[in-house]
């Protein structure tokens, strides 16, 4: 059956530079005949030759059009897409709904999720690996610059106001969570450490001013003398703050309303960093200050003085 319907190689004729395999089978009008294939005639050894419709069903039926391997194994795939949701939610539900259905697979037979999820995976062991990394550098840049983890530590205080401003602005915009989102918040937390370390630097110069003209002992000088320097540092300066952040934003809006190419990929970093740099900002003009006013008033009142940093701006 194999040589009469698919054909065996024969032998190959050479034909000047050019080399033609010599094939042997039936011809198109008996391959196309169902009748005549079933009256085709096969040799046993007890009753000789019989029709081939004695000893197999002879039918046309739909086969697999392609037959894929991988890893030296058969395989079968079944493609989806996802829309309007997120991937890593899909896929889990899939496997939740799969497992209920499937209880056991036969031998030699498994399921395995491929494709944009596979990606998706491997990307969140990276990033669970970056994040640590990243905030770290963040913080030990700004210990060397201030040399001061409390001052360090204060601008940190910036980052989660940015990640809740980072995540209601994707809430509100409909955007999944994906690794492009997430490598909008990475991108998030330096802008709003860079707006933080502005503003530390405003008030320590503040400080510094007072100590300069008042000393530096809590016999000098009173909690009134640190509000009122503190407001000044943070008020006198406000202008170079807000452009810091009016920068950030008037890059990143219009990318909001792109539609050209790669709009799609851009829109999903964008989203976080908008959002953050609104509340961190708002943070760090308003809240910041005060945390700085209290750390303020209990190094004068544990220590006698308050610790003023050098700052150059």
């Amino acid at each position: 059956m194999e040589i009469a319907l698919g054909g065996m190689r024969l032998t190959t004729t050479v034909e000047g530079r050019q080399r033609f395999s010599v094939n042997a089978r039936f011809g198109q009008d008996f391959r196309n005949n169902l009748e005549s294939l079933k009256r085709l005639q096969v040799q046993t050894m007890k009753y000789g030759p019989v029709p081939l419709e004695a000893v197999a069903d002879v039918k046309i039926t739909e086969g697999p059009p392609m037959i894929n391997s991988e890893n030296a194994m058969l395989r079968g795939t079944v493609l989806f897409n996802v829309r309007e949701r997120d991937l890593g939610g899909t896929v889990n539900e899939a496997k939740e709904k799969l497992d209920k259905m499937i209880t056991k697979l036969p031998k030699g037979y498994f399921l395995e999720w491929s494709g944009q999820y596979e990606n998706l995976i491997r990307s969140e062991k990276t990033l669970k690996m970056i994040l640590p990394v990243v905030l770290l550098i963040i913080f030990l840049s700004m210990y060397f610059a201030f040399r001061n983890a409390r001052e360090a530590f204060l601008s940190l205080i910036s980052i989660p106001f940015a990640l809740i401003g980072g995540a209601v602005m994707i809430y509100f915009w409909g955007v999944n969570l994906s690794v492009a989102v997430a490598v909008g918040f990475i991108a998030l937390f330096g802008l709003a450490v860079e707006t933080g370390i502005v503003m530390v630097i405003y008030l320590n110069d503040a400080m510094q001013q007072l100590v300069d003209k008042k000393g530096n002992s809590k016999d000098t000088i009173t909690k009134a003398d640190l509000r009122e320097y503190v407001i000044a540092g943070a008020a006198k300066r406000l202008r170079p703050k807000l452009m810091t952040v009016s920068v950030s934003l008037f890059a990143l809006i219009p990318i909001l309303w792109s539609h050209g190419v790669g709009s799609d990929v851009m829109k999903p970093i964008v989203l976080p960093m908008v959002g953050g740099v609104l509340t961190s900002a708002t943070h760090i003009l308003l809240v910041t200050p005060l945390i700085f006013l209290m750390a303020k008033e209990y190094e004068l009142r544990k220590q006698g003085k308050i610790e003023v940093l050098e700052t150059k701006h």
